[in-house]
C-alpha cells in the first residue's frame, strides 16, 4: 500500500495570496470536484494505491450554513475559521465546504469515491471515535437512528448508557478568552468532559476544548472500572456509523487516537464491520507497549509507526542520531513490522522542508527509501511532500509552525503551482521541485510493484559495517531484500555530500537469504533504470557511489 494523505479543503484551492485568519469568502476552499480524473491519474503516477481524504465528515466551523438546515456552531468552541476536522459535528454528513452544490453534498462525495475507484485507487477516510464537537448534532441521520446524547441522563457523571461524560451541577468555563464572533458567550450546563480526558469544567487553551469525550463504558470517575457486560450504547452507535460509511464504498478507516478508546470495543466492532465489508483499519496509536494489543486483540490491520521509525529517521535526518540506530526500530517490532504504517509527514507533524525540521526537502529522500523499501508494510505520503512544501505560512489559528494548517481556510502555493489551473502539468514548479516529485515517484513505484520489496525477506547489513572504515554508519544505512531469484541491495545516504562506500556482505547473509556467493547477475538500478552485470560476494565489499541526500536501490537478478 502507498497512501496519499490529502486535505480536499486546500488541495484544489487555487486562490492566490490567502489572508491570515481569512474566511471562506476571503480565501476560498477546495472541492470534491477538484479531484478530476486527470488529478487522480497524476496522483496515481506517484505509485499511490490509496487516497486518505482527510476532513470528509462534517465538523464544527464558523461558516454559517443554517440556510441549508445545518446548525451554526458557536465560534468560541471552534478552532480557526474553518474548524478542526477532528471536531465531528455530524457523523452522517460530509463537510459542506467541499460541495459545489451543498444540497447534493453527499452525492458529490459518492461521485468522488467512484472516480477514485475508476482511477484504480481506494478510498480511506477518518473515523474519529474518541470525541466529537461540543455542539454535536446530526441533521443528516435517518429518523430511526438515535442521536448521540439524545437519551443521556445528564444528572449522572457516568452511566453505561450515556454517550458522554458529565460534570453535574457545573457550568463549562473556558480558562482563556476565546475569540468569538457572537455577542454572547458559549453556554454549556451541565459541562461535558473535554475530549483529551480533561475531567473538570475548566479546559485551557492547550486542551481539546472544542471537543467532548465519548463514553465507551469506562467509568473514569471511579478508577476506570469497565462496564462491558452488556454492549454500551456508544458501541452500537459507532458500529452503525462505520457501516454507514462502508456502504458508501469507503475502503478503509484511519482511526483517530484509537488508543484512547478501549481495545475491547475494537475487538467487538472491527470483525462485525469486516464481516460485511473488507475495509482496512489503521490505528493512530503512540504507545509501543500497546501495539500488539491493538493488532491481536483489537484486530487492526496497521498502526502508526511514529514513536519508532518516524522519530528515529527525523533524528537521523537532522543529524541528532546515527543511521545505525534505525536497526533498533525493526528489532523492537519483531513479528509485527508488516503491520506498521511508515510516514515522514502528516497533518500532525512538521514538514521536512520547514525551518523546524530539516530546512529543505532533500534529506527526506534517503528516509523515504528506508521507510518504503525496508519491509512489506505500507508507506504514506502527505500531499505537498513530493513538491518540497515547507509549511511555513502563517495561516491563522495554527501560526507559523512548520505544518500545513488543518484549522484555517488556505491554499498551498506548491500545490497551486502543480495543479496550475487544473492542468496538473507542474509548469509553474521549479526544476528542483519537478525533480523531487520524479524521485518520489521512482521510489514509491518500485516499492509498490517490485516483488522483492512487496514480498521479500529483510536482512540488515549494519552489524557487518559498523566498524567498516569505508562506510560511515552514522550517515549511511544498508540492507538487503530477497525474493525468488532477486536480491535487492539498498544503501541510503543521509549525508549532504556524495559518498563512495564499500558495503560488506557477510557470509551469513548468503545463507540466511539463500542465494549463491559470487554468482553473476543482471543488475538493475531501480531509481534510474540502468542495467549492467554484477555480483555480490563475501570476498570483497560492494562499492556503491551515492549522491548526497539520496540512495541506491540495486536489484540483482540471478538466472
Amino acid at each position: 500500500m502507498v497512501i496519499y494523505q490529502v486535505f480536499p479543503r486546500w488541495f484544489g484551492n487555487q486562490r492566490p495570496s490567502p489572508m491570515k485568519n481569512g474566511s471562506l469568502i476571503d480565501n476560498g476552499v477546495g472541492k470534491f470536484s477538484d479531484f478530476t480524473p486527470l488529478a487522480l491519474k497524476r496522483i496515481k503516477e506517484l505509485g499511490v494505491t490509496h487516497i486518505w481524504y482527510t476532513g470528509i465528515i462534517e465538523h464544527a466551523t464558523t461558516t454559517d450554513y443554517t440556510i441549508f438546515g445545518i446548525r451554526k456552531d458557536h465560534s468560541a468552541v471552534v478552532k480557526g475559521r474553518a474548524g478542526s476536522p477532528y471536531a465531528i459535528k455530524d457523523y452522517y454528513d460530509v463537510d459542506p465546504d467541499l460541495a459545489d452544490n451543498i444540497h447534493n453534498r453527499m452525492s458529490e462525495f459518492e461521485e468522488l469515491v467512484e472516480r477514485t475507484h475508476q482511477a484504480g485507487m481506494k478510498v480511506i477516510i477518518d473515523f474519529v471515535p474518541n470525541h466529537v464537537a461540543r455542539q454535536y448534532h446530526s441533521d443528516a441521520r435517518e429518523a430511526f437512528i438515535e442521536d448521540l446524547g439524545q437519551t443521556d441522563n445528564v444528572s449522572k457523571a457516568f452511566d453505561v448508557n450515556n454517550n458522554f461524560y458529565y460534570l453535574p451541577g457545573q457550568t463549562l468555563t473556558l480558562r482563556f478568552d476565546p475569540q468569538r464572533e457572537e455577542d454572547f458567550a458559549y453556554s454549556e450546563f451541565p459541562a461535558k468532559v473535554t475530549g483529551n480526558n480533561h475531567f473538570d469544567a475548566h479546559p485551557t487553551q492547550n486542551d481539546w476544548y472544542e471537543t467532548i469525550k465519548l463514553n465507551y463504558g469506562v467509568d473514569y470517575m471511579n478508577g476506570g472500572v469497565c462496564h462491558f457486560d452488556t454492549i454500551p450504547s456508544t458501541w452500537e452507535k459507532m458500529l452503525e456509523i462505520l457501516l454507514f460509511w462502508s456502504r458508501k464504498g469507503v475502503d478503509g478507516f484511519r482511526c483517530d487516537m484509537a488508543e484512547m478508546v478501549p481495545v475491547e470495543f475494537w475487538n467487538w466492532v472491527i470483525p462485525l464491520v469486516k464481516r460485511l465489508s473488507p475495509v482496512v483499519f489503521i490505528a493512530e496509536v503512540y504507545n509501543p507497549d500497546e501495539y500488539r494489543n491493538y493488532l491481536y486483540t483489537g484486530h487492526f490491520d496497521y498502526l502508526y509507526d511514529k514513536v519508532g521509525l518516524y522519530d528515529t529517521l527525523r533524528a537521523v535526518m537532522c543529524g541528532h542520531a546515527s543511521a545505525a540506530s534505525i536497526s533498533h526500530c525493526w528489532q523492537a517490532l519483531e513479528g509485527i513490522q508488516r503491520n506498521m504504517l511508515n510516514f515522514l509527514e502528516n497533518h500532525d507533524e512538521q514538514r521536512i522542508a520547514s525551518d523546524f525540521f530539516a530546512g529543505g526537502p532533500l534529506p527526506g529522500i534517503p528516509a523515504t527509501i528506508v521507510s518504503a523499501a525496508m519491509n512489506t508494510n505500507p508507506f504514506m505520503l502527505y500531499a505537498g511532500q513530493e513538491l518540497g512544501e515547507r509549511g511555513m505560512d502563517e495561516e491563522g489559528f495554527s501560526g507559523r509552525d512548520g505544518r500545513t494548517t488543518i484549522f484555517d481556510y488556505w491554499s498551498v502555493e506548491t500545490l497551486r503551482n502543480w495543479v496550475n489551473g487544473k492542468r496538473f502539468d507542474g509548469a509553474k514548479l521549479s526544476p528542483a521541485q519537478r525533480a523531487l516529485r520524479s524521485t518520489y515517484a521512482s521510489i514509491l513505484n518500485a516499492a509498490r510493484t517490485e516483488p522483492v520489496i512487496t514480498r521479500g525477506l529483510f536482512y540488515d547489513l549494519m552489524y557487518a559495517n559498523i566498524k567498516n572504515p569505508y562506510f560511515n554508519a552514522d550517515r549511511q544505512y544498508a540492507f538487503l531484500r530477497k525474493w525468488a531469484n532477486e536480491v535487492l541491495l539498498v544503501v541510503a545516504n543521509f549525508d549532504r555530500a556524495e559518498q563512495s562506500v564499500l558495503v560488506n556482505i557477510p557470509e551469513d547473509a548468503f545463507q540466511a537469504l539463500g542465494f549463491e556467493d559470487n554468482k553473476p547477475a543482471w543488475l538493475t538500478d531501480l531509481l534510474t533504470g540502468e542495467r549492467t552485470v554484477s555480483t555480490l560476494t563475501v570476498a570483497y565489499p560492494y562499492r556503491v557511489k551515492i549522491p548526497g541526500y539520496s540512495g541506491r536501490m540495486l536489484k540483482f537478478t540471478f538466472e
